[in-house]
């Protein structure tokens, strides 16, 4: 059966053990590129003399600002399956979050609580890093509105992420029926309040008699179950 080219970059997405993605991971990531002028990648770069020839320069992944705006998507397949078009009111930014658990901000550890709850260091983040890229690209375009994001890149310090954004002002995006549903003001800022894909896993949300501690959500939840309701007596 004949695949497209979306097609065969999926499937070398899907083992990212291998050789050629190892490689090209690598190289986005961390090693000098000099190329000449065939097309390589997504990367932003410039064109240079490099004594006999014309080459383009890339600029690696970890010397682009934290949050940066990428030309278009590095997996165009990831970013068409999570509702990404190539048309005008789409946006792609690149983030890099910092890997790692969540330290405890106290000023000299001092958490002025009981001995079950003084830990700072090794305290794990409810929220995925993912989530936290879309906070952040979030809050520098806040004009947008997030509607997906998906994993690009990794290191020893960092993870890279990439996020799909739209102009809820843009004529295209508010004539297309299939996407001006985000127009509506009730989706500002949905990555902050857990509305995304990867803030709704987080949230224990699910259905079956697994998620009946968290109906509604775990604080919900918590807040019903802790709140004294005394029905009036007729």
């Amino acid at each position: 059966m004949p695949m497209g080219a979306l097609k065969y970059l999926e499937e070398i997405q899907k083992k990212k053990q291998s050789d050629v993605l190892r490689f090209l991971l690598r190289v986005r990531c961390w090693e000098t590129i000099d190329f000449n002028t065939s097309n390589f990648g997504p990367w932003t770069g410039k064109l240079e003399y490099c004594g006999h020839h014309w080459c383009l320069c890339y600029t690696l992944l970890r010397q682009l600002n934290v949050i940066h705006r990428a030309s278009r998507p590095s997996r165009p397949d990831k970013a068409r399956r999570l509702g990404y078009k190539a048309k005008q009111g789409y946006v792609i930014y690149r983030a890099r979050v910092r890997r790692g658990g969540r330290k405890r901000p106290v000023p000299k550890g001092a958490t002025y609580g009981k001995p079950t709850n003084q830990g700072v260091n090794q305290l794990k983040y409810q929220r995925s890093l993912k989530s936290t890229a879309e906070e952040r690209v979030g809050r520098r375009c806040a004009n947008l509105r997030v509607l997906n994001s998906y994993w690009i890149n990794q290191d020893s310090t960092y993870k890279y992420y990439e996020v799909i954004l739209v102009d809820p002002q843009h004529k295209a995006i508010r004539r297309d029926p299939r996407i001006n549903w985000i127009v509506n003001p009730v989706h500002k800022h949905r990555e902050s309040r857990g509305l995304t894909a990867t803030g709704k896993k987080s949230r224990g949300l699910g259905k079956g008699h697994g998620f009946n501690k968290t109906t509604a959500g775990r604080r919900k939840t918590w807040k019903r179950h802790n709140t004294l309701n005394l029905q009036r007596y007729r």
